[in-house]
């Protein structure tokens, strides 16, 4: 099977085995997803749409939250994974976009990354979701699904280089939704620990389920 068509295959699987996949954060405006992307870091979704509901009926909007400060944001999210410096990134972001994007969340990677807190996982999730660009972001999620199906080589290494692979050999049309599909596929099926081959529909054409079966 050549790269190519493994793509094609993973990619047909994906079409009719998840035909909807979307964030599974709550969010309601693009300030509000930028919020909920920013708390994910390093916690469940779950989690965070937990915490969401009440942060940001306290701090809707980009003025009131850069009005606060980040000892008043901490009780809100102090349940997520590094409460205190995501409270400080989420008040520095707030107040960068009231003083240099009018209110408005930048729709650029190079203006996104330049918020307090947010990355290029974060500005490309964001890219991904809100204006249906062709930005992959990975995670760990990502990255280990990527490898495991054998998407990119061992020595893609860092998160940008699966990016960079991934965005390479998937079609521009479907690069938002595949984003989601390896996020749902290596969190409900391809987990990190005890993956779950016997029920994958990919595992005839996955080169780590073949070693597996090979021990």
């Amino acid at each position: 099977m050549t790269l190519q068509q493994r793509y094609k295959a993973v990619i047909d699987y994906f079409r009719q085995a998840i035909p909807v996949a979307e964030t599974e954060l709550h969010y309601d405006t693009p300030f509000s997803l930028l919020v909920a992307v920013m708390l994910s870091a390093q916690c469940t979704d779950k989690r965070v749409n937990m915490v969401t509901p009440a942060l940001l009926a306290a701090f809707p909007t980009p003025e009131s939250m850069a009005a606060a400060t980040p000892e008043q944001v901490f009780p809100y999210i102090k349940s997520v994974s590094y409460p205190n410096s995501k409270a400080q990134h989420l008040v520095g972001m707030a107040q960068m976009l009231v003083k240099d994007f009018n209110c408005q969340v930048p729709d650029t990677l190079e203006e996104l990354v330049k918020l307090p807190g947010v990355g290029r996982k974060t500005a490309n999730v964001m890219q991904a979701v809100v204006w249906n660009r062709p930005a992959m972001a990975v995670d760990t999620h990502v990255f280990r699904v990527s490898h495991r199906l054998g998407l990119v080589p061992k020595s893609a290494t860092t998160p940008y280089a699966v990016e960079q692979r991934l965005i390479r050999h998937i079609p521009p049309s479907d690069i938002p939704t595949a984003h989601h599909w390896l996020i749902l596929h290596g969190r409900y099926v391809c987990t990190a620990r005890n993956p779950r081959c016997s029920e994958c529909g990919l595992s005839s054409l996955c080169p780590s389920c073949a070693k597996e079966k090979g021990k």
